[in-house]
């Protein structure tokens, strides 16, 4: 390997693993505030990548039925429930969130974007589409799990991702799409020529990277994310809901989710099923990470990128068992340092 095979691949590796730290924050991020392994998180990936290629094959986007489907399933089951409380405090805000929204963005991605339009209108609205979903899903499957331990809320995750995956066939098919590149000149370092798409990916988590230090930092909301993570308990003493915070994380992660599939949508090939392997990769570098700390998880990502690939070049056919062989090591390493684990009480 010579010197300019070394820096094409180191930056592939930071380019890939720009998006896996963006799956890693979103993992950590639900993982601390709801005790749940968003499993699924890869599926908001592959609904955004999908739903923009089908409006540039002049298709109508499959995930409308999805969105709209889950949003009426959730607002029926806020409804019911609030009727057997026989409480109506907050009802038209919980239906706009459950309801209104998801379905304006369905009616807009269904009959608002074609073929014709701007690429950056098909991806806003893929962004927002899949967004969306977040309320609605968590208030489907998790909500009435709250209370419940980990193992349930981790088995209602699998079950949400085969779902999800299965959905996912039904609306787009088998076949696998990519999305157009961004084109424009990069700029060469010595004889090194940089990615326009690298460059971009990494601008952009850069930039997300940053909102959500500034949304954790400086807003009331990022406070009361935090609050919940760090106690259940204590966030409902001062008055957040526990909830709601669960239902603001699954809709930050679909979000994140959303806009990662766009940024990696031209570098890969994106079909039904592949949302389950990128989330694994971001799963990886949270676990490399510690599964507690969004800055080591951060750190974790770019490891798996990079190694992902340098694998590719060594041993192509095997980069898969390799990145994930990575958190074995890891796994037994903290088990040997904390071997006497105890559950939190929340």
């Amino acid at each position: 390997m010579d010197i300019n095979t070394a820096l094409i691949l180191l930056q592939d590796g930071i380019t890939s693993g720009a998006v896996y730290v963006l799956l890693a924050v979103a993992l950590v991020m639900v993982f601390t505030v709801t005790r749940i392994v968003l499993v699924s998180q890869g599926e908001f990936i592959v609904f955004s990548v999908l739903t923009v290629a089908a409006y540039q094959q002049g298709l109508p986007p499959g995930a409308v039925w999805i969105v709209a489907g889950a949003a009426v399933i959730a607002t029926a089951m806020e409804v019911g429930v609030r009727l057997q409380e026989r409480s109506c405090s907050g009802l038209g805000t919980r239906v706009l969130v459950l309801l209104v929204i998801p379905l304006c963005c369905a009616g807009f991605s269904r009959f608002g974007v074609d073929q014709g339009s701007p690429y950056w209108i098909q991806c806003a609205s893929a962004v927002a589409l899949v967004t969306s979903m977040g309320p609605a899903i968590y208030r489907i499957a998790f909500k009435p799990l709250a209370e419940a331990t980990p193992l349930v809320l981790l088995i209602a995750a699998i079950a949400l991702h085969l779902l999800l995956l299965g959905l996912g066939l039904v609306v787009f098919g088998p076949e696998g799409s990519r999305l157009p590149e961004f084109a424009f000149q990069a700029p060469r370092i010595g004889s090194l020529a940089l990615s326009a798409q690298g460059i971009v990916v990494v601008s952009i988590s850069a930039v997300m990277i940053g909102v959500l230090y500034l949304l954790f930092d400086r807003t009331l909301l990022g406070k009361a994310l935090r609050a919940t993570a760090v106690s259940r308990t204590g966030a409902q003493l001062v008055g957040v809901s526990p909830g709601l915070a669960g239902e603001l994380s699954l809709t930050l992660a679909a979000l994140i989710g959303a806009a990662s599939g766009i940024l990696i949508g031209p570098i890969t090939t994106i079909y039904y099923d592949s949302g389950f392997l990128l989330g694994l990769k971001g799963f990886v570098g949270a676990i490399v990470g510690g599964l507690g700390g969004y800055g080591l998880a951060a750190m974790g990502s770019l490891v798996v990128g990079l190694m992902e690939a340098f694998a590719s070049f060594w041993a192509s056919p095997y980069k898969e068992i390799i990145v994930f062989t990575l958190i074995v090591p890891v796994l037994m390493w903290r088990s040997v340092r904390d071997p006497h684990v105890q559950e939190e009480e929340q």
